[in-house]
C-alpha cells in the first residue's frame, strides 16, 4: 500500500485552524500510515493548538497586510519572498501527495508553492465571501470545497463542490449529554442557560454588551456561560457568580452546546456550521473588522432562511434588551429558529472532503 503524505495549511484563527485539524484526523482513520505535517504562521495560535492535536507544524514569517501604513505592510513584500522561500524547501523536502489549505496567511505562500511544484492542491472555503488569498490560489487549485451556494462568481465553477464546513463530530448528538453538561458546570436544571461565544481571540464588543445588560439578562431567571476570550479574560473574570460562568476558552464546545438554550455569538463561518449541527435558537452579532464584512454575509445567510436572529453592532444598544427579552418568552419562536437552522446542517463535510482530497491521489 502506498504511504500517502499530506500538507495542511490554515490559521491565524480557531476558523481556519479546526477545519484543517478535523481535515487532517479524517484522512488519518482513512490512512493509518500516512504522514501530516502543518504549515502556519509564526506567531499565531496554530503553534499551539496543532501540537496539541497531535500533529507536527512549521512556521512561516508570514502576516495579513494592515488596512493603514505600517511598518508591518513595508515588512510585507519581504516576509511574502522569505515565506515562498520556505514553503518550495518544505515541499521539496517532505513531498507531499496532496496539500490542503484552510486560509490564514500561510496558506498563500504554500500553495502557490505547491502549485507551483506541480502537486495537487485543494482549497476549503469556510465563507460566503472569500477573502483575496483564496480567489488567487483558486485559478491553479485542482477542487474548491465551499460551504454556501452560489460561490461561482469568485472561483472557477467547474472546480466548485458544495461539502460545508468541517466541524467537530463531538458535537453530532449533543441532546445526550444535557445532564452531563449542567453538572459539569455546576448550573441549576430549573434556569435556562444562555451561552455567548466571541470566537477563539474574543469580541470586544459583545463583551461591553453582556456587562452592560448582566443585571438585565440575570433577572430574566437566566444563567449564563460567557466565553468572553483569552484577550479579555483578565478584564471580565470579576464578574464570575453563581449563576454567572466567565470563561476565556472552551475545550468542551459539546458540553456548552448542550447546556445552552438560547445562544448569542459572532458568525464566523466554523461557528455558523456548527450551530447549524446544533440547531438552538441564535442571535448572530457579527463582527464587522473582517474582510469583506464576510460574517455578516456568513449571518445573512442564515437568516435568509429564517434559521437566526440579526444584530449588527451599530443596533445593539437599541434593540438588544428587545430582541433578547422577546426571544426568551416566545417558544414557539425558539422552535421554529431551531428546526430552520438545523435544515442547514451539512454533517458529513469533513468526509465529503476527503473524498474530493482522494480524487487527486
Amino acid at each position: 500500500m502506498t504511504k500517502y503524505k499530506f500538507i495542511l495549511s490554515g490559521g491565524g484563527t480557531g476558523g481556519h485552524i479546526y477545519p484543517a485539524i478535523a481535515i487532517a484526523n479524517e484522512l488519518k482513520l482513512q490512512f493509518p500510515d500516512a504522514e501530516f505535517l502543518f504549515v502556519g504562521a509564526k506567531d499565531k495560535m496554530e503553534m499551539q493548538k496543532v501540537p496539541q492535536a497531535g500533529y507536527e507544524i512549521k512556521g512561516l514569517w508570514i502576516a495579513g497586510l494592515q488596512r493603514k501604513l505600517t511598518l508591518q505592510n513595508m515588512m510585507f513584500p519581504l516576509k511574502l519572498a522569505t515565506s515562498l522561500l520556505e514553503s518550495r524547501k518544505i515541499i521539496k523536502q517532505f513531498k507531499p501527495n496532496v496539500v490542503i489549505g484552510t486560509g490564514g496567511f500561510a496558506s498563500g505562500p504554500l500553495l502557490q508553492a505547491a502549485g507551483a511544484a506541480g502537486i495537487p492542491t485543494v482549497i476549503q472555503e469556510q465563507n460566503s465571501f472569500p477573502g483575496i488569498t483564496n480567489k488567487l490560489l483558486s485559478k491553479k487549485a485542482n477542487a474548491i470545497c465551499v460551504a454556501y451556494e452560489n460561490l461561482g462568481r469568485f472561483f472557477p465553477k467547474e472546480k466548485i463542490v458544495l461539502t460545508g464546513n468541517p466541524v467537530r463530530q463531538d458535537l453530532i448528538d449533543i441532546d445526550s449529554k444535557r445532564e452531563e453538561a449542567i453538572a459539569f458546570y455546576g448550573l441549576d436544571t430549573t434556569k435556562k442557560t444562555l451561552l455567548i461565544l466571541g470566537g477563539s481571540l474574543g469580541a470586544r464588543r459583545v463583551n461591553q454588551l453582556i456587562e452592560k445588560e448582566l443585571k438585565n439578562i440575570l433577572s430574566q431567571d437566566v444563567q449564563v456561560i460567557w466565553q468572553c476570550g483569552k484577550l479579555y479574560f483578565e478584564e471580565y473574570k470579576k464578574h464570575n457568580q453563581l449563576n454567572v460562568k466567565v470563561v476565556d476558552f472552551i475545550e468542551r464546545m459539546d458540553f456548552v452546546y448542550a447546556a445552552a438554550d438560547v445562544i448569542i455569538s459572532r458568525a464566523g463561518a466554523s461557528s455558523v456550521s456548527e450551530l447549524c449541527i446544533v440547531g438552538k435558537p441564535v442571535i448572530f452579532i457579527p463582527s464587522p473588522n473582517v474582510a469583506e464584512d464576510h460574517q455578516t454575509k456568513n449571518a445573512q445567510a442564515i437568516v435568509d432562511e429564517k434559521g437566526a436572529i440579526l444584530l449588527k453592532e451599530s443596533e445593539l444598544d437599541s434593540q438588544f434588551a428587545i430582541v433578547f427579552e422577546s426571544l426568551l418568552k416566545d417558544e414557539g419562536k425558539q422552535k421554529q429558529l431551531s428546526e430552520n437552522i438545523k435544515k442547514l446542517a451539512m454533517p458529513n463535510a469533513t468526509k465529503v472532503i476527503v473524498t474530493e482530497i482522494k480524487k487527486l491521489l
